[in-house]
């Protein structure tokens, strides 16, 4: 009889040990359900006291040879990439944006991945509200933070949810139709048809004054670093030089920058002469800056060929 009433406890405790068991399991994987995908990821990027660059996704450039048929397109910004942190607005490196508080409400408490952009033609514009200061103006009171009113977030990724590109893609599209935001857009994707599409798509987007396309092939994860799953389409390539002098111009030029006097890496010296706005002339890029320039191949003797001014490379 003892030896029953003992077993009997046993069995008691081995029952409650294991509903127990049960119910942690069950409460970790109802958790787990709203953990995001990708744990490297993290709301700070400092390490070591350190600036991190933010562990984004990079695109590879189309080799005119790959099927890109039912791909997903849409049209390459020239803007700055903004990753939001989950708590915050950073650069790629990983550098803070001042954005108004008003800018980012209603986001969501995990990461997303986009492009800060006024308009085709007017980078350098946005890159002088983006990065500056608050020391730089009143910030909180009326009228100090007029400019970044100019800017959108064009959404094309969320890097944490789990799935596919579509599945975190609409995850974006719900979250902000459910918490509206003014200065928030998903950026436009459709199915691309094939090569004539592509090219058609192309040359709309280039008339326009916009710098190309980006694929994204269906259903892929979001990976760091550079990825054959997303790809940029680009009639002319480009490049980086360093400024070695400024040339004087003439005629309506007269008294400001006619041409750029550039180095490449591997020593050879040219000029650019074209691709710049009025008040890039009048403020062209400092002697020591780099550039990037847009061009569509070389001459037998290194030059590229119609080289044209693109940007100042600005590090975030």
């Amino acid at each position: 009889m003892a030896n029953m009433v003992k077993k009997s406890v046993v069995m008691k405790r081995y029952s409650i040990i294991s509903l127990a068991r049960l119910s942690l399991f069950i409460v970790v994987s109802f958790l787990s359900l709203f953990t995001p995908a990708n744990p490297i990821f993290s709301e700070t990027l400092l390490h070591d006291g350190k600036q991190q660059k933010v562990p984004v996704m990079l695109a590879h450039r189309w080799d005119e040879k790959s099927d890109i048929k039912g791909w997903w397109m849409s049209e390459k910004f020239d803007g700055v990439r903004g990753y939001w942190t989950g708590k915050e607005m950073v650069s790629r490196a990983g550098n803070p944006f001042h954005a108004p508080e008003w800018f980012t409400r209603n986001f969501p408490s995990i990461p997303l991945d986009g492009e800060l952009w006024t308009g085709r033609g007017q980078f350098s514009e946005l890159v002088s509200i983006v990065r500056r200061s608050p020391d730089k103006k009143r910030r909180g009171q009326e009228g100090a933070d007029t400019d970044w009113r100019k800017v959108r977030y064009f959404i094309f990724d969320a890097p944490q949810i789990e799935g596919g590109f579509e599945k975190r893609l609409e995850f974006a599209h719900r979250w902000f139709r459910e918490h509206p935001n003014q200065f928030v857009e998903m950026m436009e994707q459709q199915i691309c048809e094939g090569e004539e599409h592509l090219r058609r798509k192309l040359r709309e987007i280039e008339l326009l004054g916009g710098e190309g396309l980006m694929l994204r092939r269906p259903d892929s994860p979001y990976t760091i670093g550079r990825s054959y799953n997303l790809l940029k389409v680009k009639t002319y390539e480009d490049t980086e030089a360093t400024v070695i002098s400024h040339l004087p111009g003439s005629g309506r030029n007269a008294g400001r920058l006619g041409s750029l006097l550039v180095e490449l890496p591997n020593g050879i010296q040219f000029k650019i002469g074209t691709g710049f706005s009025d008040q890039e002339r009048d403020n062209p890029p400092p002697v020591g800056s780099i550039i990037t320039f847009k061009y569509y191949g070389f001459y037998k003797s290194g030059i590229p060929k119609f080289a044209s001014f693109l940007r100042v490379r600005e590090e975030f």
